[in-house]
């Protein structure tokens, strides 16, 4: 009787063990794609901005079609980029890209720099990559995190029968590390 108990307390301890290894596998994963939502969010809010921006460079700079297109093109690129981090990397460098292009043509129309709204949408520019820099330093943490939770012994075990697999980064070429540079003259 002593060693049935003894052996059900065993089974019972590994079950919590496992049980506990697994949840917080699983709080992982969801810290993980509450991250990547993050990122998400203030993409789409850059996103939103710029037909607003393009329509006050237009009425401004008409004859500098190439920088408006380059934008335009960028963001419906970003629009129809799929939901995982190399894509949305890859239609972000593209973005900013097309941004810096239309922040310095904005140097050669000085009254569309003195223009309220080009003004406030550059603001509200600046102030969304600085969120969407911030947003990718917590997906990076919450991957990073998640990432050694898998590969480490005994989780790597439990991870592998559960179907954990590892996350990728999210990340930019260096030309898109840049934030684009916003002036007010």
């Amino acid at each position: 009787m002593g060693t049935t108990l003894a052996v059900i307390l065993v089974f019972v301890f590994l079950g919590l063990v496992v049980g506990a290894m697994y949840n917080s596998l699983v709080r992982r994963r969801n810290e993980v794609d509450n991250a990547w939502s993050q990122i998400d969010v203030q993409l789409k809010r850059r996103l939103d901005l710029i037909p607003n921006l393009v329509e006050t460079v237009k009425g401004y700079a008409a004859h500098e079609k190439t920088a408006l297109e380059a934008v335009i093109a960028a963001r419906n690129s970003g629009m129809a980029a799929s939901a995982n981090p190399h894509a949305q990397a890859s239609a972000d460098n593209a973005m900013t890209g097309a941004l810096r292009q239309l922040f310095a043509l904005s140097e050669s129309y000085p009254e569309l720099k003195a223009n309220q709204g080009f003004v406030s949408l550059q603001e509200e520019l600046a102030n969304t990559e600085s969120r969407i820099a911030y947003a990718r330093q917590f997906y990076g943490d919450a991957v990073s995190t998640f990432n050694t939770a898998i590969q480490k012994f005994p989780t790597v075990l439990l991870a592998g029968m559960f179907g954990f697999s590892a996350r990728d980064f999210f990340e930019a070429e260096d030309a898109a590390r840049v934030v684009p540079e916003v002036k007010f003259s």
